[in-house]
């Protein structure tokens, strides 16, 4: 038998929090939510709060020198976490100002434990904990005073078996030698900064003791919900020997094409993602198209999240009728400055909400251009993430994008661009006989067998016709035929 102890934890209501912190916050642990002004700490506080509040747990909420109580209730009433019918027999708010004032540490210490002797709360929140400590060096009381306060209050708070909050504007809480810090069981950061117009938040669990917590820093963003956090993880999914495909046709999906599901090796892999690389008019977004209206009529639903619209303004009829039939779904993006994180968040929500099947991102190149700058310095890796967890759902997704190679030159995808899916296929233009014609290939299918050939084809009314193989190719674009056109294989 264990002797072990189990920590219980609480979930705080925050959606991307709890597993930052590794589940929740620990219950009866003494934590410090840490931040320069305007970083959303008193935000972050309620809406925990909120969160956890209810007949068996109560809170106490109590305020120092900053914002009065009836001030801070009429902001954060705007947030939809707010539950006034909490105020009053659930929550209770206490301003310290007077007790600081005229009695200083001790005069604290004693309202505050004379109020949680007659509220009997499971969780306690001070803020602006720094206040004291303002007040405290201003006057004849030091950083020994400090300590012991703040490991008085510790202890005190834990005899009633409560779970407590210090909030406070430290801007550099990650190296702040504070003895607040010291005693703390658990220390949440936040911060907010400014990259070319683009205001981004971050948040940091610096400190959690007895439970693993994510390190590094994390994007969040606050709406009429408050707030929420965009973990850098990649979600559980199958592994890599899982996504192996089988020959059966169950395992495979049409793209719309039986010419291109042939290079394929009889379609793309069910779960698989697919780069789709090509200047602009080369044909990605008909054949993009094509692949969703293949789905929709396998009865599966497609997302478009189009970041240029194009998508949009390319649809057939057909594929408009399935629009208006939700069987396709448009998802337009109209914000800028937003984390890969925020991106993946939403495409999962929509995902999980319509059950799609098939997936369309058009384009990857636009999607750097959205993103805030300070995410473009680590784009790969971003990308990265994004196709780990949206295939760990199994979606199969295609993405469009424009390598940098111009129209006469050879290069038929971005090598750093390559590795981020299972599969490729490349569009391009070449010169012939005076004409601009289109060629196709398919350079990577992982775990299958696949084509190697280049064939030429054709856009029409119905889509992308493409025709026989290309020969002496490598003799034009390398100049040694230019003014001849390529030899096209005769059989079909």
């Amino acid at each position: 038998m264990s002797d072990k102890v189990v920590l219980g934890k609480l979930p705080t209501g925050v959606p991307g929090l709890d597993t930052l912190l590794g589940g929740g916050l620990t219950e009866f642990s003494f934590n410090v939510i840490a931040g320069a002004p305007g970083s959303c700490k008193t935000t972050l506080a309620h809406q925990i709060m909120f969160s956890l509040v209810g007949q068996q747990r109560k809170a106490l909420f109590f305020t120092v020198i900053g914002e009065p109580p009836l001030k801070m209730l009429r902001y954060q009433q705007q947030y939809s976490f707010f539950d006034i019918d909490k105020v009053g027999s659930m929550i209770r708010y206490v301003n310290l100002s007077d007790d600081l004032k005229n009695d200083g540490f001790s005069g604290v210490l004693s309202r505050i434990l004379n109020e949680v002797a007659d509220f009997q709360p499971s969780l306690i929140f001070v803020d602006s904990f720094k206040s004291v400590v303002h007040t405290a060096k201003s006057g004849n009381e030091g950083i020994a005073d400090i300590q012991q306060f703040v490991q008085t209050l510790g202890i005190q708070l834990a005899t009633w078996e409560a779970t407590t909050f210090l909030i406070g504007e430290y801007p550099n809480a990650e190296s702040d030698a504070s003895p607040i810090f010291t005693v703390a069981d658990g220390l949440i950061s936040l911060s907010q900064s400014l990259h070319d117009n683009y205001v981004v938040r971050k948040i940091r669990i610096v400190k959690m003791r007895g439970q693993a917590h994510l390190d590094g820093l994390h994007t969040f963003r606050i709406n009429d919900d408050g707030l929420r956090v965009y973990p850098r993880v990649l979600q559980p999914g199958r592994s890599e020997q899982s996504r192996i495909p089988d020959t059966g046709n169950g395992h495979r999906v049409a793209m719309g094409n039986s010419e291109l599901d042939a290079m394929l090796g009889g379609g793309l892999p069910r779960g698989y993602s697919l780069l789709v690389s090509g200047p602009s008019g080369s044909g990605k977004t008909m054949l993009a198209t094509a692949f969703l209206a293949e789905g929709a009529k396998n009865g599966e639903h497609g997302l478009i999240a189009s970041l240029e619209r194009s998508i949009a303004q390319a649809m057939t009829s057909p594929l408009k009728d399935l629009v208006r039939a939700c069987q396709v779904t448009i998802m337009e993006n109209r914000s800028l400055g937003l984390s890969i994180e925020e991106v993946v968040d939403n495409l999962l929500n929509a995902i999980d909400t319509l059950q799609t099947k098939r997936l369309v991102i058009d384009s990857l190149s636009t999607l750097e251009l959205v993103i805030a700058p300070e995410f473009r310095q680590n784009f790969m890796e971003a990308m990265y993430r994004m196709v780990a967890n949206l295939t760990a759902r199994g979606v199969t997704i295609l993405i469009t994008t424009e390598p940098a190679a111009q129209y006469g030159e050879a290069k038929f995808v971005s090598s750093d661009k390559a590795f981020l899916t299972d599969a490729v296929v490349a569009l391009r233009f070449f010169e012939s006989d005076g004409e601009l014609k289109r060629m196709i290939m398919v350079p990577k299918v992982r775990g299958s067998m696949h084509s190697a050939e280049m064939r030429q084809f054709t856009i029409t009314g119905d889509g992308l016709v493409i025709g026989n193989t290309l020969r002496n190719y490598g003799n034009i674009v390398s100049g040694q035929a230019t003014m001849q056109p390529p030899f096209i294989d005769k059989e079909e």
